[in-house]
């Protein structure tokens, strides 16, 4: 019943070889290094844009002067903003007012900055979102640090009332929140929020 001590044991039988499959790149590595360009570029251009309208304001329109663009709709006007986002801190007069509104402004672009960091590849929204909001900021910050305020030269209203003036950057800023706001809303969870 059982085999001798002498016996040698049987060989075993080997598997035949496995097909070689071929290695694919991950799918993942084209798209992130154009997912990286297209933020960066986006920001740029915000930047870029921001600060040739600006010049053209302060060449064109005197300083609290205004074109009428659309009738009762859209004004062009040049007025400085020394304070924050929505005339926020701009009647407030205290020594230094620039340099705590840029602070400030620096503050929200490292936290920006962290907030981009920990997103995935394929949140593209998101990307192109905080690209604006940077580019927005960084195009506000730049005014804020050359001449302690920041040139605003849209003016929208309706009858008496009239929305804040605002800037490209400021537009770039609350379009890019708007993208962020729904890529939190539509896409799949956050690679900073695991469930």
């Amino acid at each position: 019943m059982f085999p001798p001590d002498n016996a040698t044991p049987a060989e075993p039988t080997a598997a035949p070889p496995a097909e070689p499959t071929p290695i694919d790149p991950p799918p993942a590595a084209a798209p992130v290094a154009a997912g990286a360009r297209l933020v960066w570029w986006l920001g740029a251009a915000v930047i870029v844009l921001d600060q040739i309208t600006k010049a053209l304001v302060r060449d064109a329109v005197p300083l609290y002067e205004s074109r009428v663009i659309v009738p009762g709709f859209l004004n062009l006007v040049h007025v400085r903003n020394e304070g924050m986002a929505f005339g926020l801190l701009n009647t407030a007069d205290f020594e230094y007012k620039w340099l705590v509104t840029s602070a400030l402004a620096a503050l929200a672009l490292f936290g920006i900055v962290y907030y981009a960091r920990h997103l995935r590849p394929d949140e593209r929204a998101a990307r192109m979102g905080l690209s604006l909001i940077l580019g927005g900021a960084l195009g506000n910050l730049i005014d804020r640090l050359w001449a302690g305020y920041v040139v605003d030269f849209v003016d929208v209203y309706s009858g008496t009332w009239h929305f804040w003036a605002f800037n490209v950057a400021d537009a770039a800023i609350n379009i890019g929140a708007a993208l962020v706001f729904l890529d939190l809303l539509f896409v799949r969870r956050h690679a900073s929020h695991p469930v």
